[in-house]
């Protein structure tokens, strides 16, 4: 137990540059303190004391402004940065060292009892205000774009943006050993497709300028034998 409190409260000291002691993560990061609930309330669901579970997972609801469900199956070294409005639903998996940033959601898309919440593999990277819905399976090494809707499941090393969720770019660079979202490196796909249909039409403007420029003007002569609609007015 200490030693998965200990690999906790480093993962906050890996992803988080503002953590600067040791007191200061145990007292004031909520995610800590959200997973943590989440562990003990976990252990009381799989031993099949259900309503304390949920009562704890609601107490730490309260607490932290993060509510996981204690059905869900939540790996190693999670890290929650900020976390206010996160959501993680009662099937949902996640991988180690997964790390999700506030207002994300791991929600289902049924009513029918059984797997209805997302997977996530292992270094997997959510980034603010994402929506994860469905029995769908997020690749290991994968980075979910801010406020992407990933609806389709993900292949691993993936970089997914947009709404609906696309997959604009996959990785085949190792993946570094401090999970990095890069914010500044997600590609603009709508403004990169505006820039394409923008090009694209100064392509046929010029083309059309250039085959009007070719063709003879309506009242000028043409080559060859005169016609009587050559003199019409």
């Amino acid at each position: 137990m200490f030693s998965t409190m200990r690999d906790d409260i480093r993962s906050a000291f890996e992803r988080d540059p503002a953590a600067r002691t040791t007191l200061e993560v145990l007292l004031c990061y909520p995610g800590l303190h959200a997973v943590w609930g989440h562990r003990v309330a976990h252990a009381l669901w799989v031993r099949g004391l259900e309503l304390i579970a949920r009562w704890l997972s609601h107490v730490t609801r309260a607490l932290t402004g993060i509510e996981i469900h204690p059905g869900a199956t939540v790996g190693p070294r999670l890290f929650i940065d900020h976390g206010m409005g996160v959501v993680i639903g009662e099937t949902a998996v996640l991988g180690a060292d997964v790390t999700l940033y506030h207002g994300v959601t791991l929600g289902g898309t049924s009513l029918v009892h059984g797997k209805r919440h997302p997977t996530l593999g292992d270094r997997v990277v959510v980034g603010a205000g994402a929506k994860i819905l469905g029995n769908i399976e997020v690749g290991s090494d994968s980075r979910i774009g801010a406020n992407a809707v990933v609806v389709k499941p993900v292949p691993p090393g993936s970089v997914v943006v947009g709404v609906p969720g696309e997959v604009v770019r996959r990785e085949l660079r190792p993946v570094p050993a401090r999970p990095d979202l890069e914010h500044g490196d997600l590609p603009d796909v709508l403004g990169q497709t505006l820039v394409s249909v923008m090009d694209r039409v100064d392509m046929l403007e010029k083309r059309l300028e250039g085959r009007l420029a070719a063709e003879p003007h309506p009242h000028q002569p043409r080559s060859g034998a005169w016609a009587w609609e050559d003199f019409a007015i």
